[in-house]
């Protein structure tokens, strides 16, 4: 089985499970399971590192009881690479830098946020992969919270894994791309 829709299947299970009852009663009752799905081409900001036509998809589930889950698959990118990938505040534009900052559920009120107290993934939703053979990628993220008010609304895919140490904490190089989501 092919890992998108063997993915989608376990994620759609488990969202249908907590909201029909046969889960767990307390998150049934108290936490509906928000579902968060996006697919398609991904807009391309550097495509000597992301071809034209490479495409993403982000399958989510959140809920007060659980937090939020995060997978992103791609397709098409270059063979037995490590990128970076994040949620963002805003959605894709016509350059990398319009899809904001990263989404941070705790905001660092210093910005561009390099403390690894905010920058962390724990607080910001990170979804680093490294490529196949076939230019094809996995990642999943957990953390312990959901969206409220504020929400991201991209994923944007980095040159290189995200960098943890201080004054460099969530760096990871170049917007390469760039998928809009729904969160």
């Amino acid at each position: 089985m092919r890992p998108v829709p063997a993915l989608a299947i376990v994620l759609s299970t488990a969202a249908l499970a907590l909201t029909s009852g046969t889960g767990p009663a307390t998150a049934a009752t108290e936490s509906p399971v928000h579902v968060i799905t996006a697919k398609g081409k991904l807009t391309t900001y550097k495509p000597e590192l992301v071809p034209a036509g490479a495409r993403a998809h982000v399958f989510g589930l959140t809920s007060k009881a659980f937090g939020t889950s995060t997978a992103l698959l791609v397709t098409g990118l270059l063979p037995d690479r490590e990128y970076g990938a994040h949620a963002h505040t805003k959605p894709c534009g016509a350059t990398g830098d319009l899809a904001g900052p990263h989404y941070q559920n705790v905001e660092d009120p210093v910005k561009p946020s390099v403390d690894p107290a905010y920058a962390n993934p724990r607080n910001e939703i990170w979804l680093d992969l490294t490529t196949d053979a076939t230019g094809r990628g996995v990642a999943v993220s957990k953390v312990d919270w959901t969206f409220g008010e504020r929400r991201a609304n991209s994923i944007v895919i980095h040159e290189t894994h995200t960098h943890t140490d201080p004054g460099h904490a969530g760096t990871a190089g170049a917007r390469l791309a760039c998928v809009t989501v729904g969160f």
